[in-house]
């Protein structure tokens, strides 16, 4: 049994008497576990999820060209593909709407699209407040009546009045955009900031900002951070292996379309050593912290404590009073 209450079906509480339903195993339907994508090897098709980084990461030019594929069926980062585009419905808190109006016609001209064809709808209200009615209602009602495939949200801190930090606010905040995601068969993406110094690569979830059930919360999950000057996306799926990280660049060579690109993947980088890394950055005569060489290559300090140790020991590094320092 279910109600409504701000505009989210609520459990009702049943006789206690009454048996709960089951089924045997073998009666359960079957289903076609092969993943859908919304955005193949980037986003699972009706998935809720985070795209995460450290502020200037691009996060919303990357959640705005995702929006952009979606809604016109073009290779998101000219490289993934997206096999049933649709409406697309954005509320970027940050962001004066001419911002938003000139980033997605830099990527429309980009792409060759006109922008008046393009399906993004962009809420104009100019706050939104997720934790609580009305705004949750008319959230609801803006997107039974578009019916988005996507619907992108920058950034949650933007949304809410709650404490991040507090599981139980923060998960009946994220059971609202779940009850989206399954009522309107539609992806919701947040973005959201990664704290100071959070450890990239595959444990990069648990560097987001605030309560763990955020990284648990996502079927899809983004990240991108930046090493050695460089910025770096990966992923992680509930249902699919991770893709392979890439590098991107924000491209503004031309003025009138900027846009992100992947521009590598860190394959060769991936199989070097994380000694050979050290050995790499300290070369020529450079004096690194080790605060700094972490960062660098965002390692966790354990691990890179191990690497200095090993060098050290066969005579390839010393300690110095400004950091460490390569033996040549």
């Amino acid at each position: 049994v279910e109600k409504e209450s701000e505009g989210v079906k609520m459990p009702v509480e049943c006789n206690h008497d009454q048996p709960l339903p089951v089924v045997r195993v073998g009666e359960i339907p079957c289903d076609d576990n092969t993943q859908r994508w919304l955005v193949e090897q980037l986003w699972g098709d009706s998935s809720v999820g985070v795209i995460g980084g450290a502020p200037k990461c691009s996060k919303t030019w990357l959640g705005l060209d995702l929006a952009l594929s979606v809604a016109t069926g073009t290779a998101c980062l000219g490289k993934y593909a997206v096999p049933e585009p649709g409406p697309v419905l954005v509320y970027l808190a940050e962001d004066a709407l001419p911002v938003v109006r000139e980033r997605v016609a830099g990527m429309a001209r980009h792409r060759g699209l006109d922008l008046d064809a393009v399906r993004i709808h962009v809420i104009t209200a100019p706050t939104l407040r997720l934790d609580r009615d009305p705004h949750r209602g008319r959230l609801l009602e803006t997107a039974k009546r578009l019916r988005p495939r996507l619907l992108l949200l920058d950034p949650l801190v933007r949304l809410h009045g709650i404490d991040e930090n507090n599981a139980g606010e923060v998960a009946g905040l994220l059971a609202y955009f779940r009850s989206l995601q399954r009522r309107l068969d539609l992806s919701v993406v947040l973005v959201h900031h990664t704290r100071k110094n959070a450890a990239g690569g595959v444990a990069a979830g648990q560097g987001l900002r605030g309560s763990s059930d955020l990284h648990a919360f996502g079927d899809s999950n983004l990240y991108l951070r930046r090493t050695r000057e460089r910025l770096v996306l990966s992923s992680e799926h509930r249902a699919a292996a991770a893709s392979p990280s890439v590098y991107l660049e924000l491209v503004a060579t031309d003025k009138e379309t900027p846009h992100l690109e992947v521009v590598a993947e860190p394959q060769v980088e991936n199989r070097r050593s994380l000694q050979e890394q050290v050995l790499d950055l300290l070369a020529r005569g450079a004096v690194l912290t080790r605060v700094k060489l972490r960062d660098t290559l965002s390692v966790k300090n354990e691990r890179l404590g191990e690497a200095l140790a090993s060098l050290e020991r066969v005579g390839r590094i010393h300690r110095t009073s400004g950091g460490w320092q390569r033996i040549d």
